[in-house]
């Protein structure tokens, strides 16, 4: 038996900017932090040659072809694997909709198993890339590629994305304590909505590429991200929660569907109690939200918000990793 535990993330500032709409035009760059929420995905060898599939849902086939997810099936062929193997997935957090890049997490997670159970040794270059041919190519997901490179690499980064599909990750260097005020400044709620991203993000490509105001929106936010890194790198925290509303803002306009009414008035609530600024987490319409508040105002908020769930979460400075051999 093999066992891979694969980050979820938490994207701050420059989302959109990795979507193929954008960054073929133009380079794209995030802010974002790998969690310490967690995907895990077992392998095992089976007794026949049927292949067994635990998620939401079990299968048990005779053969790839037969395999019904999507994610899972593609991952066996692009390794090699015809049979004989029984997998299972769990996840810390609810396994779609959430916004916190749960399917790339999965995919990586899966993948590391895949390679490891073949006695293949693959970076986290190589998880990253593999696991965007997997769903933007073989299952036409309408998704960018930053949760997968911060599934597999870890820790809090800044990635760049270029014309030329290369997509460059960069540690964001700066003092511990600046990350543990950071990091405690922080709060996540379940807003209990969950939601498709496909059309949210199908959506969102088609108007960035058919208008170059929401282009501008979006190279917008790619300055925020700059301007984010520098900050971060100088040890600064002052603008963190005026940069995270300003994206927040930018992002609501590049298409319909991105908020609603519940949560503009949740994010309404927490900026009257102290909030400086926030976000919905991943392609939006719901999810999970962050925001960024001195310690002070916590309870505040917490108040304000009380019909939402509060998760804490904290930052994980390591990506997909194999925990378990036997």
């Amino acid at each position: 038996m093999i066992i891979s535990r694969t980050p979820l993330r938490m994207s701050f500032v420059g989302g959109g900017s990795d979507l193929p709409a954008f960054y073929r035009e133009q380079e794209g760059a995030v802010v974002s932090t790998a969690i310490d929420k967690y995907v895990y995905v077992t392998i095992n060898p089976k007794f026949d040659q049927r292949i067994r599939v635990s998620y939401s849902r079990t299968e048990e086939v005779a053969s790839v072809d037969r395999v019904r997810h999507p994610l899972v099936r593609a991952s066996l062929k692009e390794v090699g694997i015809t049979g004989g193997v029984e997998i299972t997935s769990i996840a810390d957090i609810p396994s779609r909709g959430t916004g916190l890049g749960s399917s790339s997490s999965f995919t990586v997670g899966l993948l590391h198993v895949l390679h490891v159970y073949k006695g293949e040794y693959r970076s986290a270059e190589q998880l990253a890339r593999e696991s965007c041919v997997i769903e933007i190519e073989r299952c036409g997901e309408p998704i960018g590629k930053q949760d997968q490179y911060a599934a597999a690499f870890g820790g809090f980064n800044f990635m760049r994305f270029l014309p030329d599909e290369t997509v460059v990750v960069e540690p964001i260097v700066c003092r511990r304590e600046t990350m543990e005020r950071l990091e405690g400044n922080l709060l996540t709620f379940y807003t209990g909505i969950t939601r498709s991203a496909g059309n949210i993000l199908r959506e969102k490509q088609r108007a960035i590429a058919a208008s170059k105001r929401k282009q501008q929106v979006v190279s917008e936010m790619v300055k925020l991200a700059h301007t984010l890194r520098k900050e971060l790198q100088n040890n600064c925290l002052d603008a963190f929660g005026e940069l995270l509303h300003q994206n927040w803002l930018l992002k609501k306009s590049v298409s319909e569907g991105i908020s609603n009414p519940r949560v503009d008035h949740w994010y309404e609530l927490a900026r009257r109690n102290g909030a400086l600024g926030g976000k919905l987490l991943g392609a939006g319409a719901g999810g999970f939200m962050v925001f960024y508040a001195p310690r002070d105002k916590h309870e505040a908020i917490r108040r304000a918000l009380h019909n939402l769930r509060e998760v804490p979460m904290r930052f994980e400075p390591l990506g997909s990793r194999i925990i378990f051999v036997h």
